[in-house]
């Protein structure tokens, strides 16, 4: 007999008996045991954890939300919780019309998007620069990109407001001027203003100094350092130069990451309000951040004036970030491929 047919046989004889045995204790040989119990109290406890975090995270924006299609019979109705007895879209539609909104959305747009597309190819030069490119000082440099992520914004808040304020590189406009900065009055008409205008949040972005530019270089100087060199040798001995390698080889192959690196610079610039209150004192283009405020046609007084106050407030919140939640949902791949290829962990 040979033994593929005395395997056979074990097996027969093992099925046989297993038939044989009561469905009652089959069940209790294959779930109640010390393993089993092991697992499920596993599973009910991470569920439970995982449950009470998300009703933590969410419950604030559950209220939020709920509170912006409350009436204002509402929030005097003691009754009331989560659950509009009255609902309303009169908070949405005063907001919409009397406070600009689409204008605000247009031009915070167009903001965020010039900034966001500067920013992303002033940073993938910088980055390929500190990545492949060996030079004196090329460390102590980076060291000083790093410590802008660290620098508090205000504490630069005069010195910018100055810079831009009275904007002349090097003395040049001064000299052409014909003038010497001995006085307020002659500082004045030797120099340029550029408050209350786009052109100090442009000229950061292209010289990189925009915010958080720090941290969009040091993610792409990560991706960039995964990279082969002998991609940029090949290149160089077909006869490529630098620029014609960095834009036909090193662009193509960074697009997940220049997509991951505008989303957030775009993010950040629609949610900005330490530069657009620094450089817009006066007048300017509507932005989004002028718009949370309390309608004029909602500006009445009654018991419940703060709690609608406050859902009037947060309903300008949900305005500002429904589109960038929405840019989230089309581009969060390009974010999780792009932090992945950059390197960083933990």
């Amino acid at each position: 007999m040979t033994s593929p047919t005395i395997k056979k046989e074990t097996k027969n004889k093992i099925r046989v008996e297993f038939e044989r045995t009561p469905l009652l204790e089959r069940l209790k040989a294959k779930f109640i045991n010390l393993y089993t119990v092991k697992k499920v109290v596993w599973y009910l406890f991470r569920f439970l954890l995982l449950l009470g975090i998300s009703y933590v995270i969410l419950f604030p924006f559950f209220t939020k939300i709920s509170s912006s299609f409350m009436s204002p019979e509402d929030f005097v109705d003691v009754t009331v919780r989560l659950i509009p007895r009255n609902p309303t879209l009169d908070t949405y539609k005063a907001v919409i019309t009397d406070n600009k909104y689409f204008e605000a959305l247009l031009n915070t747009f167009l903001l965020s998007l010039s900034c966001g597309l500067i920013q992303m190819f002033i940073c993938c030069f910088v980055g390929y620069g500190f990545a492949k490119f060996k030079f004196k000082f090329n460390n102590l440099l980076f060291m000083l990109v790093i410590f802008t992520m660290v620098v508090p914004h205000a504490t630069l808040q005069l010195s910018l407001f100055m810079e831009f304020r009275y904007f002349d590189v090097l003395g040049i406009v001064n000299f052409l001027g014909g003038g010497v900065i001995d006085s307020v009055k002659i500082l004045e008409s030797t120099s340029i203003n550029m408050i209350n205008t786009n052109a100090p949040l442009y000229i950061l972005s292209f010289t990189g100094l925009g915010f958080k530019n720090g941290l969009f270089i040091f993610l792409m100087r990560q991706f960039y350092r995964g990279i082969p060199d002998e991609l940029e040798e090949s290149a160089y001995l077909d006869g490529s130069g630098v620029f014609r390698t960095f834009f036909s080889i090193i662009i193509p192959l960074s697009v997940t990451m220049m997509i991951t690196v505008f989303m957030f610079a775009f993010c950040w610039q629609w949610t900005d309000n330490f530069y657009t209150e620094l450089f817009y004192t006066t007048s300017g283009d509507l932005l989004l951040p002028d718009i949370i405020k309390v309608p004029k046609s909602l500006d009445t007084n009654y018991a419940g004036q703060a709690l609608y106050t406050s859902a009037i407030r947060n309903t300008c919140g949900i305005l500002i970030l429904v589109p960038l939640i929405v840019l989230y949902l089309f581009g969060q791949r390009y974010i999780v491929q792009g932090i992945e290829r950059s390197g960083i962990t933990g």
